[in-house]
């Protein structure tokens, strides 16, 4: 079993370059980052991608951090579309395209894992034809890479709940290389259990989760006790 690491993700950090937040980030005491791929941050898309990421490796073994990669960028892939193309849109292959790319990073930096999410299917299509979309596109994902992936269920999206996600890997054959991220806020925005009772029902297949507060039926990340 791998011990607990705590860490600080680099969304908080939008305004800095890469290498001083992580330089700060370990300054205030924590042993990891979740590292969100973006135009700023390590940008997949980049000429040099190669080269930027052996040097990010270096910096996070130089300060003692552990790091997730997290794929939630929000314009990325499309600047007028907020999470665009996700793997339920009619032509996914733009975001198969970045998680495979966030894949390939996580296994040249020695990330713990690859954390991404379903999306919202667009208008008009219907949740069976959602539902293949999503097994065909994460089978797809882990086909052919090292890289260890983890399913966020999100508040709003298609897969939106503990159980959906638990019941995906299921129908994939159970592949140890797929696992769940787990926001313990969402748990108290939208699961019909409590945040304890995910992260039992989670267990070993808990790969990364992320630690906030919310208020039931309100997706607003909040600081503890707000």
């Amino acid at each position: 079993m791998s011990s607990l690491r705590f860490g600080y993700g680099t969304n908080g950090f939008s305004n800095h370059r890469l290498d001083d937040a992580l330089a700060i980030i370990a300054d205030l005491g924590y042993s990891g980052v979740a590292l969100t791929l973006d135009h700023a941050h390590l940008d997949p898309f980049a000429d040099d991608v190669v080269a930027q990421t052996a040097r990010v490796a270096a910096r996070l073994s130089e300060l003692g951090l552990g790091v997730v990669v997290e794929t939630g960028a929000r314009f990325l892939l499309d600047p007028r579309r907020k999470h665009q193309p996700t793997l339920l849109s009619d032509e996914p292959g733009p975001r198969l395209d970045f998680l495979r790319r966030a894949a390939d990073i996580a296994v040249d930096l020695g990330a713990e894992c690859v954390s991404f999410w379903s999306g919202v299917a667009d208008p008009g299509v219907d949740d069976d034809t959602a539902w293949q979309r999503m097994l065909s596109g994460v089978a797809a994902l882990l086909d052919g890479t090292e890289a260890r992936f983890a399913l966020e269920p999100e508040p709003g999206h298609f897969v939106q709940h503990l159980d959906q996600a638990l019941r995906l890997r299921e129908e994939l054959g159970s592949p140890g290389d797929l696992g769940i991220t787990l926001d313990v806020g969402h748990c108290v925005a939208v699961e019909p259990a409590s945040a304890a009772e995910c992260v039992r029902k989670a267990g070993p297949l808990l790969f990364n989760v992320q630690l906030d507060d919310m208020l039931p039926g309100v997706h607003e990340h909040l600081e503890f006790g707000e």
